[in-house]
């Protein structure tokens, strides 16, 4: 088995889509990065390094099994053994993963550029690791609050948290379902079609705000969503850490 050492690790934990597992570029210093002293490393298929980047499911037994108890993080003086924790490629790209003891890949993390290179090197020239991977599994479902890829590559951290915000806060104003509610946040987002919007059908209006927004990013979506969130304290907090992150003031206008 190949083993890297000493990697920096910056664990994401919970999610669920590869997308928001930040590359090292887009680290922030108040990140938490650890440092694994050895971690397993496999080259395996593409199909099950997908399954492992985008989803939170079970993974496969013998995988579970060939690295179970194999990696260890460096705490001060004392070495800690990692229950099932590994560094997967496809030969294009890279990601390490811990289970905290569970059988599904609860953190997860890139590496360093320099490392990354080290993965490459560590595989050239042999052939990916085979483990059964049922059909079913590869399956994956997108939702609002897990939106599709093409709707967030390209956006900056910043960009693809506060999307999600807005996607959250979107997500209420469904479940609620007031039309007048609706119309008002439809009418904020496209103002020049006030006249038209004060009749559509009311069961189409929060259809045609999530098509409208659910693209891109723009200096529109920000106010909207800052709009939206407006008295709302657990999404208040979420907006104002982006801000502090990027040292944008964060009181709510």
């Amino acid at each position: 088995m190949l083993y890297l050492h000493d990697v920096w690790v910056n664990w994401f934990e919970g999610e669920e889509n590869g997308y928001s597992v930040c590359f090292f570029h887009e680290w922030r210093k108040e990140d938490g990065i650890e440092l694994l002293d050895q971690v397993p490393l496999l080259y395996i298929n593409t199909d099950l390094f997908r399954y492992i980047e985008n989803n939170m499911h079970d993974l496969p037994k013998a995988l579970l099994d060939l690295i179970c108890k194999r990696a260890y993080i460096r705490k001060g003086q004392e070495r800690i053994v990692l229950d099932y924790a590994c560094v997967v490629t496809d030969g294009n790209d890279i990601i390490a993963f811990d289970t905290v003891g569970y059988e599904i890949p609860i953190r997860k993390s890139r590496l360093i550029p320099r490392q990354e290179q080290q993965v490459f090197d560590m595989i050239a020239g042999i052939k990916p690791q085979n483990f059964k991977l049922d059909e079913k599994m590869k399956e994956k479902e997108y939702h609002i609050l897990s939106m599709e890829p093409d709707l967030i590559y390209g956006l900056t951290r910043r960009e693809r948290q506060l999307k999600h915000l807005l996607m959250m806060a979107l997500d209420q104003l469904q479940t609620t379902n007031n039309h007048e509610e609706l119309r008002y946040w439809l009418t904020e987002w496209d103002p020049k079609k006030y006249g038209y919007i004060r009749f559509m059908d009311p069961r189409k209006v929060w259809q045609v705000l999530y098509d409208g927004v659910k693209q891109g990013w723009s200096t529109e979506h920000e106010n909207l969503c800052r709009k939206l969130i407006k008295g709302q304290p657990f999404l208040e907090r979420l907006w104002e850490l982006e801000q502090v992150q990027e040292g944008k003031p964060s009181k709510q206008n």
